[in-house]
């Protein structure tokens, strides 16, 4: 199942730009989770936002104190008012760096990575469907 999932992956990232691979990975991610609550986007990448915006498949927000989740590129956009919020980040090192964060794709050798930390999806009772098990981890490596 993780092949086929990457497979699909690999196959988006071959027929589009950088961005438009990795909000077709974001937006079959964030599909296959679910919250206690509807789910509404923030992300401090205005090129990802604008595109899951024009797809039509999420509620976005320009304001990132709206959010139910957040996709985040760099900490530095990470403001203390949306502490409360599903933080899902684009670079392996903040999982380590923003302990609220549940997830992260980024890319390795060419190819996207997805890592979705189990104890963290647990504690902010965040459920993912099979499809994202795979892609479970116990810690940050």
């Amino acid at each position: 199942m993780k092949f086929l999932f990457l497979s699909i992956l690999s196959a988006l990232l071959l027929s589009a730009s950088s961005v438009d691979s990795q909000v077709k990975i974001l937006e079959k991610v964030i599909s296959e989770i679910s919250l206690n609550k509807q789910i509404t986007i923030w992300s401090d990448d205005k090129d990802i936002l604008s595109k899951i915006k024009n797809h039509k498949k999420f509620t976005t927000t320009n304001n990132c104190e709206e959010a139910t989740f957040v996709i985040l590129k760099d900490k530095k956009y990470l403001s203390r008012v949306c502490d409360d919020t599903h933080i899902f980040v684009l670079n392996y090192k903040l999982l380590s760096d923003i302990p609220k964060s549940f997830g992260a794709l980024f890319w390795k050798k060419g190819r996207p990575n997805i890592v979705i930390l189990e104890s963290r999806i647990k504690k902010q009772d965040i459920r993912i469907t099979k499809n994202l098990e795979p892609y479970l981890e116990d810690k940050v490596w």
